[in-house]
Formats: structure tokens, C-alpha cells, sequence
């Protein structure tokens, strides 16, 4: 007798356990559907959100040297000639409706043999250059920036030179590009023409900071602490900023707190001291 009373006892236990187990089961299910549900019926998203998915293993292999390419694309496009924010209207139009000329001399032939004023090599809108001259990057240029970085490192700032030389040929896609998107008064403003860039030169070096590519050519890099630094440094080691603010009228390009050009510590020192441009140094337009 005792032993059949165990029996249902432990049938009854069995029972109550299967009974749970399917509640579970069935509560399982049901948040299972709602959670699909809220997931718009998208069961590999709703998979994804529990680690579950595959896709990250799915995804096609990128081709050998895919990568690097595009890398390379990316850094040969400079963002200040990739997305240039369009300048600010400056000056009104004058009364004659004289044709605008950006600054250049129109009609003004590409010379056979680049200018030196003073031993400095000059590209500005009146002293263009050959459209074969190509020296590539200085590489004294090159060393004073690393020099330059180095020291700007002790300082917490990881500067980088983004763009520096460009050819010929490579400065007509970009400037016609401009052209094309904001016209030619406002491309004339931040953009050169084919031959009269200081980047043919290899010694115009455009200028930011590792991991603060939003302020790469954009005004805001002179308000960061890193543009402030180079600002106050840049001279000792042989680099002006080429388009300081509120110069345009001499330089002929509104201002670029990203474009530095070298021409070596005495000059530049000079120059930074009287606070003046390329330009006035020279004595020339």
C-alpha cells in the first residue's frame, strides 16, 4: 500500500515537472514571435541582435589589393579638394561689369623654366609654373615636417601631412572638377589652375591632425590646440602658412590654416616675425 501511495506521489512530481517544462517552452516561443515581430518579421536581423547571424562570415572576400587602392584613392584626394566648402561672397561686383579674372593674367602663357625670386621657387597667379615641371616631394621639405612632427608629438599632437606634391596633369582633374561643381569665380578662390599651384612645387604641404580628419582643410584647424601649435612653430622649422586671413587680396586665395610651404628656418623666420605673406617678402604680386 505504502509503496503504491510513492508511486503516485512520484508520478504526480513527474507530472507538475512536464507541465512546467511546457510552460516554459511555450513562453519561450511566444517571446521568440514578438521579438521577430518587433524586428519587422526579419528573422537574420533578429538573429544578428542575439550574436547568432553568420553574415560577418558570409560577406565576400575584397579582392588582394583592394583595400590599398582604395586607401591610396582616398589620400591622393585630399578632403579640402574632394568636399571644398564654397567661399563666402566677399565684394560685390563692380559697377563696369569688368569680366572676372580670378587674379590671373588672362592669356598669359605657361614659361618654359620656373621663377625664382630672391632663390625662392614661386607658383602664385602670376608666376606660373612650366607644365613639366615636376620635381616630386622635397625631401628637404619632407625631413624639416618630420623634424617638425616629431617635436609636435612631445606636445600630444600627431600631425600629418595629408596632401603635398601633385602634377600637373593631376591638378587639371581637380580644378576643372571645381569648376564644373561651383563655377570658376568661386574654384578661383581656393583651387589653382593647372600651372600655377604651389603643389607642383613638393613644397607645399597640407597639414593636420591623426584622428581629427574633420578639421583636415577646413578653417576649424586653426582653432584647434594642434593648428594653434603649428601656427606658432611652423617658422622654426622652415614652413609658413602660405594664405594666412584676411590676405586674399594678396595671395590670391582666401585663408587655409591646413597649407604650409616651405622655404627654409632664415626666411621663414623673417617672415613670421613681420607677420607678412610670401608676397610682401618677394616684393611681388
Amino acid at each position: 500500500m505504502k509503496r503504491r501511495q510513492d508511486r503516485r506521489r512520484t508520478s504526480k512530481k513527474r507530472s507538475k515537472g512536464l507541465k512546467a517544462t511546457l510552460l516554459i517552452v511555450v513562453a519561450a516561443l511566444v517571446g521568440l514571435i514578438i521579438w521577430i515581430g518587433t524586428n519587422d518579421w526579419n528573422v537574420e536581423k533578429t538573429l544578428e541582435q542575439a550574436g547568432l547571424s553568420n553574415s560577418d562570415s558570409e560577406k565576400p572576400e575584397t579582392s588582394p589589393g583592394t583595400e590599398d587602392k582604395e586607401e591610396e584613392d582616398e589620400q591622393n584626394l585630399p578632403p579640402a579638394e574632394v568636399e571644398p566648402a564654397p567661399p563666402e561672397e566677399s565684394a560685390e561686383k563692380g559697377e563696369d561689369d569688368t569680366p572676372f579674372d580670378g587674379g590671373y593674367v588672362e592669356g598669359q602663357q605657361l614659361p618654359s623654366e620656373p621663377t625664382y625670386v630672391k632663390n625662392i621657387l614661386i607658383a602664385n597667379k602670376k608666376n606660373p609654373l612650366p607644365e613639366t615641371f615636376a620635381p616630386g616631394e622635397s625631401k628637404e621639405a619632407r625631413d624639416a615636417f618630420e623634424e617638425m612632427a616629431a617635436e609636435a608629438k612631445l606636445s600630444n599632437f600627431n600631425l600629418t601631412a595629408f596632401s603635398t606634391y601633385r602634377s600637373y596633369d593631376y591638378q587639371v582633374t581637380l580644378y576643372n572638377r571645381y569648376v564644373d561643381r561651383d563655377g570658376i569665380e568661386a574654384a578661383d578662390r581656393y583651387s589653382a589652375r593647372p600651372g600655377y599651384s604651389e603643389h607642383q612645387t613638393g613644397l607645399a604641404f597640407d597639414i593636420g591632425e591623426v584622428n581629427h580628419e574633420k578639421h583636415w582643410a577646413s578653417s576649424s584647424f586653426g582653432t584647434t590646440e594642434a593648428g594653434r601649435w603649428l601656427l606658432a612653430n611652423a617658422h622654426r622649422y622652415g614652413f609658413i602658412l602660405r594664405y594666412p586671413n584676411h590676405k586674399e587680396d594678396i595671395t590670391g586665395y582666401m585663408h587655409e590654416a591646413w597649407h604650409y610651404r616651405y622655404v627654409g628656418k632664415p626666411i621663414s623666420e623673417q617672415i613670421f616675425k613681420k607677420n607678412i605673406t610670401l608676397e610682401e617678402y618677394l616684393g611681388i604680386e
